[in-house]
C-alpha cells in the first residue's frame, strides 16, 4: 500500500511539474512527508525534482527569463544556509504550520486580484524566501509561484524560469542537505524506483502544458495552492 501511494504521489506531481512548472514539491512534499523520515522525503523530492528539470531545460530555454533567473539565484544563495538552519533546529510540524498559513493568507490575496509590481529587489527577496523553503522543507515553489502570479507572468515565462531555477537551486540544496543531515539507501533506492513514473510523467505533462490557456492555468495554481495550504495545516495542528 505504501509504494502504490507512493507511485501515485510520484507520477502526479511530475504530471503537474512539468505543466505548470511547480507542481512536483508543492504537492509531493506533504505526502512523501506520510511515508519517510523528513530529511529522506526532502531528498528523494530534490532528487526527482532535479531530474525533471534537467530533462526539460532544453526544450524550455527560450522561455527563461534570464536577467529574473540572475537574481532569483543571486537571492536564494543567501535564503539557502537560513533554511539549513530553520531545518536543523525547528520540528518539522511547526515548519509546515508556518508554511501552511502563508500559502493560505497569500493565496486569498492572489485570488481577490492583489497584485503586486515586479521590481529587482523583489526578484532577489523571492529568490531568497524561495532558497529558504527548499533546504528546509524541500518546497521552493509557493514564493515564485505566488510572486510570479502577483505579477500576472505568462504561463510559458513562469514555467521556464522557474524549472531554470530549480536546476540551480535543487543541486545546490541536495548537497547542503547531504552534507548537514546525512543521507540513507532508502533516499537513493526510492527515487530509483520512481524515476520511470517521472519520465512517463513527463511526457503527459507536456502534452497537458500544450491545451491549459492563461485563465485555467491560474485557477489550476489557486487549486494546487489552496489544497497544498490546507492538507499541511491539518497534518501540522
Amino acid at each position: 500500500m505504501d509504494f502504490l501511494l507512493f507511485a501515485i504521489i510520484i507520477f502526479v506531481a511530475s504530471i503537474l511539474q512539468t505543466s505548470t512548472g511547480f507542481g512536483f514539491s508543492i504537492l509531493a512534499t506533504p505526502f512523501l512527508l506520510l511515508l519517510f523520515q523528513p530529511a529522506e522525503a526532502i531528498q528523494i523530492n530534490l532528487i526527482l525534482s532535479l531530474v525533471i528539470s534537467a530533462a526539460l531545460i532544453a526544450k524550455i530555454r527560450k522561455d527563461v527569463d534570464f536577467g529574473m533567473l540572475k537574481r532569483l539565484i543571486i537571492g536564494s544563495v543567501v535564503g539557502l544556509p537560513i533554511g539549513i538552519i530553520i531545518f536543523s533546529v525547528i520540528q518539522i510540524h511547526q515548519l509546515k504550520l508556518g508554511v501552511s498559513l502563508i500559502i493560505l493568507a497569500l493565496t486569498a490575496l492572489l485570488m481577490f486580484q492583489f497584485r503586486i509590481r515586479q521590481t529587482r529587489g523583489r526578484d532577489g527577496i523571492a529568490g531568497a524566501i524561495s532558497g529558504s523553503l527548499t533546504t528546509s522543507i524541500g518546497m521552493p515553489g509557493p514564493p515564485l509561484l505566488l510572486y510570479f502570479s502577483g505579477t500576472d507572468t505568462q504561463k510559458e515565462k513562469l514555467r521556464g524560469t522557474t524549472l531554470a531555477f530549480y536546476l540551480f537551486i535543487y543541486t545546490l540544496s541536495l548537497a547542503i542537505q547531504v552534507i548537514v543531515a546525512g543521507t540513507s539507501k532508502t533516499v537513493w533506492f526510492s527515487s530509483s524506483m520512481a524515476l520511470p513514473l517521472v519520465f512517463i510523467g513527463l511526457l503527459l505533462g507536456q502534452r497537458l502544458f500544450k491545451v491549459i490557456n492563461q485563465r485555467v492555468f491560474q485557477i489550476f495554481t489557486y487549486v494546487i495552492l489552496v489544497f497544498t495550504g490546507v492538507y499541511m495545516l491539518m497534518e501540522s495542528l
